[in-house]
This record gives C-alpha cells, structure tokens and sequence, in this order.
C-alpha cells in the first residue's frame, strides 16, 4: 500500500513522515517507526499500530476511533483534541503525551504509562485505566464519569474540578493529589490512598470511602453527605467508626 510515495507496511520506517489528511483506515502499521511524524487530520479508524513507535508525532485532531496502539510508544505525542474513543492503548507509553480535549469514551488504557501527560478537558467516560500510571498527570475539568481506575497511580495528579462521578478508584494512589472541587458522587475509593490529598469544596456525596487512607488530607468543605467512611483513616490520623 501505498500513501503519498510512503509504503504502508509492517515495521515501515516513516520517521518525520508527511502524512495529514491521510487514509490509513485499518492499515497495518504494526512496529513502524513513526517518530516525529505529522498525521494531523489523518483517518486512522481501527489501524494496527502494535509497538508501533509514535514518539513526538503530531496526531492533533485525528480520527482515532478503535485504533490499536497496545505497546506503542506515543512519549510526548501530539494528541490534542484526537478521537481515541474506543481505541486500544492497553500498556502503551503516553508520557508526557498532549491529550487536551482529546476523546477517550470507552479506550482501553489498562497498565498504560501516562506519567505527567496533559489531559486537561479530556472526555474518558467509561475509559478502563486499571493500573495505568498517572503520576503528576493533569487531568483539570476532565471528565471521568464512571471511569474504571482500579489500582492506578495518579499521585500528584491535577484533578482540579474533574467530573468522577460513578468512577472506581479501588485501591488507587491519589498521594497529594489535587482534587479540589472535583464531583466524586457516588465514586467507589475503599481503600484508595488519598493521603496528603486536597480535596476541598469537592463532592464526595454517597462515595465509598471505607478503609481509605485520609490522613493529612484537606477536606474543608468538602461534601460528605451519606460518604460511606466505615474503618477509614481520617485527616487528623483517627479510625472512623
């Protein structure tokens, strides 16, 4: 196959590639070197990019709906404002990656590194990030209504007026996390680690929270209406009842 004189392929070398506004829909594109490569506008519905290497491309607003990125690197991509509904990021590497107002409804992104990305505005409604690694992530005004975050590491995360209503945090690091004004109703968190974490003015109304660690964590207006706090640590370090 041939796309503006590159030949699409397995394993292709398309390092700094001209490819905007391309049809690559359900190419095979598994292990190719996409470093640097511009693919802004370009149609990637339901391509085979497996351990592909995307680092520092540019996919700013590209059709992304069920691409299949398990394993790929995409370290400091471009993915701004790209629809990744459905796709499968499942061990991928996005850190440092640009996903500002990009569409993540229903991606899988189980065990995925997004250390420090940029997900600000990001919809991942639904998304499963089980395990996935969120470490100093901003996910301000994001929306992760029902999100499955069992066991992620997001501490230090921004998630400043986050929507998480529904989201399952089961277990989850959130070790100074900045959840200021962010909607928890109805999240599940027992036994999240919420230590050092600010949650001020958030709403946490309904939320399970048993056997979460609180300690040290900020919870001034907080609300904790019907919050379900069985055996939690609280801030001031006592068990609550």
């Amino acid at each position: 196959m041939e796309v503006n004189g590159y030949t699409i392929k397995p394993g292709a070398d398309l390092r700094g590639a001209d490819l905007t506004y391309t049809d690559l829909a359900m190419a095979n594109l598994t292990d190719a070197n996409l470093s640097g490569a511009d693919l802004r506008g370009a149609n990637l519905w339901c391509t085979y990019l497996n351990e592909a290497n995307l680092a520092g491309a540019d996919l700013g607003s590209t059709e992304m709906t069920g691409v299949k990125l398990p394993g790929a690197n995409l370290s400091g991509a471009n993915l701004a404002g790209a629809n990744l509904s459905r796709a499968h990021l499942d061990f991928a590497n996005l850190t440092d990656a640009f996903l500002i107002f990009a569409n993540l409804t229903d991606a899988n992104l189980t065990n995925a590194n997004l250390n420090s990305a940029r997900l600000e505005h990001a919809v991942m409604t639904g998304a499963d990030l089980t395990r996935a690694d969120l470490t100093y992530a901003d996910l301000t005004k994001a929306n992760l209504t029902d999100t499955n975050l069992t066991r992620a590491k997001m501490e230090r995360a921004k998630l400043e007026h986050a929507v998480m209503t529904a989201a399952k945090l089961s277990g989850a690091k959130l070790v100074g996390a900045n959840m200021r004004s962010a909607n928890l109703f109805c999240a599940s968190l027992p036994r999240a680690n919420l230590s050092g974490a600010d949650l001020g003015s958030a709403n946490l109304a309904y939320a399970n929270l048993s056997r979460a660690n609180l300690s040290g964590a900020n919870l001034s207006g907080a609300n904790l209406y019907e919050a379900n706090l069985e055996g939690a640590t609280m801030p001031d370090g006592s068990i609550h009842n």
